[in-house]
């Protein structure tokens, strides 16, 4: 392999592993900030609306309660907790009647990896409370008690009506409404006889693990959010994450790899305040905690949207909400590649799916579909090697009668180059061109459901990594575990390294060269070995077809014996050289000047 395709090689698998890296092990991190609003929404004991010395003797240091006390204040502050169900096609959700929350969703058309029914939370630590404005903010609607009622629309969609009586003249109803077939439940807040402008409201969510690798789905739980001007950011989770927004929030959701808690106030949060954690000893994927503040109609309403279910492209872009870039497509440096995935692999990636059932056909065949798209950038640089095959004894000689003085052989090796037409980057150049289509399928396979549970040979699930072998012990920087598609992905790489190394000429000035196109497999062994199965089928898949390609570019489409005659009868063409050739004749020039002086 000559050093330049080298050069082009080892850039691009430099890129891939520092990127890779980039991406799983240092995300940015955040600055820990302080909830200045903390004690104003702090979740309060409750404190009825009535006379301020039975208060106190509620508020006793024992906790204790007088009966007689407790049941004369209004309903709101007594009572027993209840569950009560709301259903349609997608979602089971139960609220308990103290507080008027969901403690637990079930997503009804899907499974945990263990085909358990998959509840995205359930239980405690999942709350939505209002801090309502009244004596300075001291009660929340999670320790209230309300009455619920429930009505079925003619339209399928079902309503819960938790209504909650304060006496005084002071009421507040949570309305949730629940379409009959959506993911999408509408929740209004109505307060009575308390005007406010803005309400504060807790949000806290402890999900649950639901894939195969807990660790992997916590290094993918992330908190996004939509600014009110469509600006859009998100911050990956790690032990501890605090987050304080600086603008009107639009939306803000959990997602949890593969699937998504969020809470939508088209009049815009004013402000969002976010406290977010892995539980790295509980068996609780992620713990998130926000404090959030709502604007208030001129009804004295607060008007809500919240989605509970996958994080599923065509599902989140059909809301127009750009909740749609919760599906990662690119992020950071690679932002760009999003758009390749967004105008045309999806596209495609959908149309496939809508006309072939087996995902491994669709694999096949999107890849096939990739390398006949780059097939002018693979000939380009094949052709490219092929001219520096047939230069190769022109070369040895100028080697040879400039051994010793590398500097003159590389000024002369460039004015060949010129005369004969050769670009020394040729071979490079079309590798770079295909990165964009690399790192474009490294987000795509991961990041869609669909792959989720799909099975294609000993891969019972091609969104996580395929296992044929689990080993007693994990080995530092690959795992506890063998991933047959990776190993097939690393033995290709190396096939083609080797079938790479024996049609293009070797620099003997560098011999180490030569072997480095055999370490990277090596390196793509671990980095991939816990990666979704799609993806190392794409690339096992690509690097297989990579090489029949070469093979028959090489047998039918390069001619050497053409080629050398042709760059023969260039050496007798004039020739203009290129402001990169002078320059870098140039180049040569001084640094042969310096090295004389010396």
């Amino acid at each position: 392999m000559d050093r330049n395709s080298v050069i082009g090689f080892s850039l691009l698998a430099v890129l891939v592993i520092g990127y890779v890296s980039y991406n799983q092990h240092t995300q940015t991190q955040y600055l820990q900030q302080k909830h200045t609003d903390s004690v104003a929404y702090a979740k309060a004991h409750p404190v009825p609306v009535v006379d301020s010395s039975r208060v106190r003797q509620m508020a006793a240091p024992d906790n204790t309660v007088n009966d007689s006390i407790r049941r004369s204040l209004p309903a709101a502050f007594n009572g027993q907790a209840q569950t009560v169900t709301l259903e349609n096609k997608k979602l089971i959700l139960q609220f308990n009647t103290k507080g008027a929350y969901p403690v637990s969703a079930l997503v009804k058309n899907y499974k945990t990896y263990s085909q358990q029914p998959l509840y995205l939370f359930n239980g405690k630590g999942n709350e939505l409370s209002a801090i309502l404005p009244v004596n300075s903010g001291a009660v929340a609607t999670g320790d209230l008690y309300f009455t619920p009622v429930i009505k079925d629309e003619p339209n399928g969609d079902k309503t819960i009506d938790f209504g909650a009586d304060m006496g005084n003249g002071k009421r507040v109803d949570i309305i949730y409404t629940l379409p009959a077939d959506d993911y999408m439940m509408r929740c209004d807040i109505r307060l009575g006889g308390m005007p406010a402008n803005t309400v504060s409201l807790n949000w806290n969510t402890a999900a649950l693990p639901t894939e195969k690798d807990i660790a992997t789905e916590r290094l993918n739980s992330q908190v996004y959010y939509r600014y009110k001007n469509t600006d859009h950011d998100y911050f990956t989770i790690k032990s501890e994450d605090k987050k304080s927004l600086s603008d009107v929030a639009y939306w803000v959701g959990l997602r949890k790899q593969y699937f998504n808690s969020i809470l939508v106030c088209k009049d815009g949060f004013n402000k969002v305040n976010i406290d977010a954690s892995v539980k790295v000893d509980s068996n609780t994927a992620v713990v998130t905690k926000d404090v959030l503040e709502a604007p208030v109609k001129g009804n004295g309403t607060v008007s809500l949207q919240w989605y509970i279910g996958p994080n599923d492209y065509r599902i989140l872009d059909r809301y127009k909400l750009g909740m749609e870039e919760m599906v990662p497509m690119g992020n950071g440096i690679m932002a760009f590649v999003k758009y390749i995935n967004k105008w045309i692999l999806l596209p495609l990636f959908f149309f496939l799916t809508s006309v072939v059932s087996n995902y491994g056909v669709i694999i096949l065949i999107l890849t096939l579909l990739m390398r006949l798209v780059l097939s002018f950038f693979t000939y380009k640089s094949y052709l490219s090697a092929a001219k520096m095959r047939v230069m190769k004894p022109e070369l040895d000689e100028l080697r040879k009668k400039h051994e010793g003085d590398q500097q003159k052989f590389g000024m002369e090796q460039m004015k060949l180059y010129r005369r004969v037409g050769v670009n020394p980057l040729g071979g490079c150049l079309p590798m770079l061109f295909q990165l964009p289509i690399l790192f474009a399928m490294y987000y795509l396979f991961p990041s869609l459901i669909e792959f989720r549970q799909k099975s294609v040979l000993w891969a019972h699930d091609l969104s996580t990594y395929d296992s044929i072998a689990q080993l007693p012990f994990s080995i530092p920087l690959y795992g506890d575990h063998v991933s047959l598609f990776t190993l097939l992905m690393t033995a290709s790489s190396l096939f083609l390294a080797v079938y790479n190394r024996n049609m293009t000429p070797q620099d003997p000035n560098n011999p180490m060269m030569k072997y480095m196109p055999f370490i990277f497999p090596f390196v793509f062994l671990g980095v991939f070995n816990k990666m979704a199965a799609a993806l190392t089928l794409y690339y096992f898949v690509s690097n297989t077809l990579s090489i029949l390609q070469q093979f028959v570019i090489q047998r039918y489409f390069i001619n050497e014996k053409a080629i050398h005659a042709q760059l023969q009868e260039n050496k007798n063409k004039p020739v203009a050289p290129s402001k990169w050739a002078q320059k870098m004749e140039e180049l040569q020039k001084a640094q042969a000047e310096r090295g004389k002086k010396k």
